[in-house]
């Protein structure tokens, strides 16, 4: 199997652009499938690879969560997250739309005599972290809702003592064949959408759906250096299929809060810290706040406002590549509001110094009133 260096990109793959349309990338599938299909190319092993090959290129950019993932990270974005296709089955039965619901599919052939299963649908959670659990990364419990396999009818979705009916409208293949002239169309079967079945006394507690909504936990294991916005992929922890295939994955949703100090910009903290007119002016060493604590940073003599300083290695690590970002130490001068008498002196002195012009010190309110009113007078 090929390394994620040795992987080719999806969208060359398909041959679209990275601007393409979902439309667009399932016609670019369909015609790769067509023409690697191991029935139109019989002992060729480098076709069935093809085949495969497009068929994962597909199950990301098809789908808008890794797709975004995919555009983002590349191949490390949707590590784990693209299911394994050991033979062409495996592929039939994911993309079984693709190949029933199309003309080509009619057509060709692809995938008649398989018997079709559905994954189980999936679902979603999310998981709220602070900045340092996701630096260290961490293990959290998460609350899934899901359906699970009804304990009354046993997921037949029939009341008990009945039994589902096979579909009379499609005969119980879940599939109507619509012919038009020279050709003929499948499509899923309006009656019974596609389960092949008609349930003529509902199971009270799931209402004829087999499944009813349920709580679980489950714990995540959380890598260092997760962002915000990423989703981690918990296998298997969707919702069962009730025909027999895989149960569907979980997408859980990273929250990370802000820290009260540090900024995070993709691997990169940024932390602005205030020093005063003296420190700025003389130099002085500072104490900064790092993930692993506070850490002494000099500042030399003459340093100026918003100037930066790096502390590499001391930002998030990157979860998929390795290594740690570093910490950008921004400083500006802080100006105090208050001065205390010795303060003021200090500061009147140099600005004699500088021959810089000042403002006078400030009279009470009470005086200017009198010599607003002595002025007048005159």
């Amino acid at each position: 199997m090929p390394t994620m260096a040795e992987k080719r990109d999806y969208y060359e793959v398909l041959g679209v652009d990275r601007s393409a349309t979902p439309e667009q990338i399932a016609e670019a599938y369909r015609k790769a499938a067509l023409k690697y299909h191991p029935d139109r190319n019989p002992n060729d092993p480098d076709a069935v690879a093809k085949f495969k090959e497009a068929s994962e290129a597909f199950e990301v950019l098809s789908k808008p969560e890794k797709r975004a993932a995919y555009d983002r990270y590349g191949h490390a974005g949707v590590e784990g997250g693209v299911p394994q296709f050991h033979d062409v089955n495996d592929i039939f039965e994911a993309f079984s739309d693709i190949f029933s619901d199309s003309l080509f599919g009619e057509l060709f052939g692809l995938g008649r005599g398989r018997q079709r299963t559905r994954r189980g649908a999936d679902v979603r959670c999310q998981v709220t972290l602070d900045l340092i659990e996701a630096a260290r990364g961490c293990t959290k419990t998460v609350e899934i809702q899901r359906r699970e396999i009804c304990e009354t009818c046993r997921g037949s979705g029939a009341r008990p003592g009945t039994r589902p009916e096979k579909c009379r409208y499609c005969g119980g293949r879940g599939r109507v064949v619509q012919s038009t002239g020279l050709f003929s169309i499948q499509t899923t079967c309006p009656a019974c959408h596609g389960s092949g079945i008609h349930i003529a006394k509902p199971c009270e507690t799931c209402g004829g759906e087999g499944l009813t909504l349920r709580r679980v936990t489950r714990k995540v294991n959380i890598p260092p250096g997760v962002d915000d916005q990423m989703n981690l992929i918990l296998r298997g922890e969707g919702e069962p299929s009730l025909d027999g295939g895989p149960p569907g994955d979980c997408y859980c949703r990273v929250h990370v809060r802000d820290h009260p100090l540090l900024q995070r910009r993709g691997r990169d903290l940024i932390c602005q810290v205030p020093i005063s007119y003296a420190q700025a002016a003389l130099g002085a060493t500072i104490e900064v706040p790092t993930l692993d604590g506070c850490q002494p940073l000099e500042i030399p003599a003459g340093t100026q406002s918003e100037d930066v300083f790096k502390l590499r290695g001391r930002g998030m690590p990157d979860p998929h590549r390795g290594g740690r970002g570093d910490l950008l130490v921004q400083v500006y001068i802080e100006v105090p509001r208050k001065l205390t008498p010795e303060h003021e002196q200090a500061l009147r002195k140099l600005a004699e110094i500088e021959n810089k012009n000042v403002s006078p010190k400030r009279k009470s309110f009470i005086e200017k009133i009198r010599e607003y009113f002595q002025s007048g007078s005159k």
